[in-house]
């Protein structure tokens, strides 16, 4: 297994990879919507959604992946109510086929954060 951290996506804050790579699989860890230059969780659901998948793609070009090679996507909402804003976004960066996806409400988030996002890719 080869860890993958970047500079380009938020540092971790515990004994955990931003992903991990074995044989053509790669495993995204959640991903909040915190600016990596600044650690702040930027406000707003569209802000941290944005900034999600920002990062994401950050984790995903330093495997030297890309968002086509996503075949899973494991969504995590504080508010199902976000649900279609979120489709709005995600939609920028997925095209057909899609990859599988869930999306569950959750009680809370770290740190107050709205969405996180983890995603396994696959070469």
């Amino acid at each position: 297994m080869i860890a993958i951290n970047t500079q380009n996506a938020p540092k971790v804050v515990g004994p955990y990879s931003q992903a991990s790579l074995n044989n053509g699989l790669l495993f995204i860890s959640g991903q909040l919507g915190f600016d990596p230059k600044t650690s702040l969780l930027l406000g707003g659901f569209e802000a941290q959604a944005e900034q999600v998948f920002k990062n994401l793609e950050a984790v995903l070009k330093e495997a030297d992946f890309t968002f086509t090679n996503v075949m899973k996507v494991s969504v995590f909402l504080q508010s199902m109510n976000d649900f279609t804003s979120l489709n709005s976004i995600y939609a920028k960066y997925f095209t057909e086929p899609y990859p599988a996806r869930e999306a569950i409400e959750v009680a809370t988030l770290p740190k107050g954060g709205l969405v996180e996002i983890s995603l396994i890719a696959m070469k």
